[in-house]
């Protein structure tokens, strides 16, 4: 499996011109067809703001710089939709930690960090319930619960950052003889 998905990874970032990304694209959305939409959307939310940077600055470029932009904006959107997607799929079909399993250091790393993300969203979850349940007007007190909420997950994310590096120094991840 992970010569498969290293292989198709390469393949796809080796792809140059716009017809043979977009081919990639309706192959896997005809492999997946049956969650096409879902997954298709769930891709499009995540690259959504990256992608509108990469082409707002690059068709701004193009108008300082008296080029057409729209080739590459197009290439660029589909080449990172296709990878995006791709990734999705893949991971959902492999178990993350099994896929990293040939080294112990990075499945430990890998082991560490779904275990961190599972607990930021298991707090997230629980600080959304709790502001449903206790605020009346949502849109008013909503800027703050989003302020506080960063706030919060900041301070938790410098915190552990520190006892991970800690834990990870005592397991002899930053050994500099290895």
């Amino acid at each position: 499996m992970r010569i498969f998905f290293i292989a198709f990874f390469f393949l796809f970032l080796y792809l140059k011109n716009i017809e043979a990304i977009l081919l990639g694209v309706l192959v896997l959305l005809a492999i997946d067809y049956k969650k096409m939409l879902k997954r298709s959307k769930r891709v499009i939310v995540s690259i959504f703001l990256f992608n509108l940077g990469v082409s707002v600055g690059y068709v701004l470029m193009g108008y300082i710089e008296s080029f057409n932009p729209w080739d590459y904006v197009i290439y660029i959107n589909l080449k990172v939709f296709l990878m995006t997607y791709f990734v999705f799929w893949f991971f959902e079909r492999v178990n993350v930690v099994e896929f990293f399993s040939f080294s112990k250091d990075l499945s430990y790393l890998m082991t560490m960090t779904l275990s961190q993300i599972f607990s930021y969203k298991k707090t997230f979850e629980d600080f959304r319930m709790a502001f449903k349940s206790r605020v009346i007007s949502l849109r008013d007190k909503e800027k703050d619960f989003i302020a506080n909420t960063f706030k919060f997950f900041f301070k938790k994310a410098m915190r552990d950052s520190k006892e991970k590096a800690l834990a990870m120094r005592a397991r002899g991840f930053f050994d500099s003889e290895k």
